[in-house]
């Protein structure tokens, strides 16, 4: 039987105390207070009266638009007010993750270089190396401010990560086996997640969108898209292939892409339906592992799949988050002669709990049966 504490908290519309839209700040005025909540990023030009009427004491005002008026008043409520931050082509303070259409807004009428996506690598580009300690904690708020949204997004699923090389090209077999491999993973009931990139990780996107569909959808999508098979020489044209498949067959399935503006020159998946995108990417690369708690598939790659190996094998090795998560390399030869990563990971490996959570197979239609073989549908249980 619920406490009358829980009760009430049973009926919070936002029980996390963070309002991140209109019908949410509504909701809960109209119980009667906003003392203690957080609201991040709503426009509240047009809730004067409720703020002038309402209990606003320990509340926390985000990035909030407000009439002068009703400004004032929540500060002298004992409100924290940090204003909205004039200039800036993303806004620090945002209460949900990104959406390929955000991110890619304008690119017709404009091209790549004029969308919010590429403004705010261009912005970070200037700010990265100066010094500013402004522009350095609105890179951080900002990156906070993902990590939440991307936390409550991903409450209670199980994340199967797919990391592989931003160079595979559309047309290519590999792009199309990580399609393959995204769309088995969706439809077994995973949340496929990726580097949010292009190549492989756009393809596992790709996979995980078309999971809905009939078999046949993947394979036209695959001839579309092979017309613009890289982002470069232009990021517009590749993007644009993206959102006519999406225009042809909307309402595709979920995936997450976790992507950076650290490598800025890659543009983002249009095939994630929420994208995570960070300014720093240690952040951004040590979140996207450990949020993989049913396992990692790991298509051939270079240096950057190399070192996410290994970043995910150390908390492995260590338990440090608990039990081993499943670890899947794709492509034998990849990964023992041409770059041997194998042979040393089955060392470490050896003689610890995390030898029986490691896997090597031939081919990308072989990884999900491994995945399933290496405990991965138990992984994200309290019991392993």
């Amino acid at each position: 039987m619920l406490t009358d504490d829980a009760s009430t908290a049973a009926q919070d519309p936002c029980p996390d105390r963070e309002i991140e839209s209109l019908r949410e700040f509504d909701e809960v005025v109209a119980r009667g207070t906003l003392a203690g909540y957080r609201v991040q990023s709503v426009d509240l030009t047009g809730r004067t009266r409720a703020l002038l009427d309402t209990d606003t004491a320990e509340a926390v005002f985000l990035g909030c638009p407000m009439e002068s008026e009703a400004a004032a008043k929540v500060r002298a409520g004992g409100a924290l007010v940090f204003p909205p931050v004039p200039g800036l082509p993303f806004d620090p303070y945002r209460g949900t993750l990104y959406s390929p259409q955000e991110l890619f807004e304008g690119l017709a009428e404009q091209g790549y270089a004029g969308t919010p996506d590429a403004l705010a690598y261009a912005w970070f580009q200037r700010t990265k190396a100066d010094g500013d300690i402004f522009s350095s904690m609105l890179r951080s708020i900002h990156d906070d401010a993902v990590s939440d949204a991307l936390d409550e997004l991903l409450a209670g699923s199980q994340v199967v990560g797919v990391m592989g090389g931003h160079a595979l090209e559309r047309g290519s077999e590999g792009y199309a086996g990580a399609a393959r491999l995204g769309r088995a993973l969706a439809r077994a009931g995973l949340t496929v997640a990726t580097g949010g990139g292009p190549g492989a990780m756009e393809a596992a996107n790709l996979g995980a969108y078309a999971a809905p569909f009939a078999d046949d959808m993947l394979d036209e999508s695959l001839e579309l898209l092979a017309k613009a098979p890289s982002f470069r020489p232009s990021v517009g044209e590749w993007a644009e292939a993206a959102f006519a498949v999406r225009e042809r067959w909307p309402d595709g399935g979920t995936s997450v892409g976790i992507p950076t503006w650290f490598y800025g020159h890659e543009p983002p998946s249009a095939f994630a339906s929420h994208i995570a995108k960070y300014f720093a990417n240690a952040t951004r690369e040590d979140g996207l592992l450990a949020r993989s708690n049913a396992g990692v598939v790991f298509l051939p790659g270079a240096a950057g799949t190399v070192q996410e190996i290994f970043d995910n094998a150390t908390p492995n090795y260590y338990e440090s988050r608990g039990e081993p998560t499943p670890m899947v390399l794709v492509d034998r030869d990849h990964w023992t002669r041409r770059l041997p990563t194998w042979p040393l990971l089955e060392a470490l490996a050896e003689g610890r709990p995390m030898k029986a959570r490691i896997a090597l197979v031939d081919s990308v239609d072989e990884a999900p049966g491994a995945l399933v073989s290496l405990g991965a549908s138990r992984a994200a249980s309290p019991t392993g």
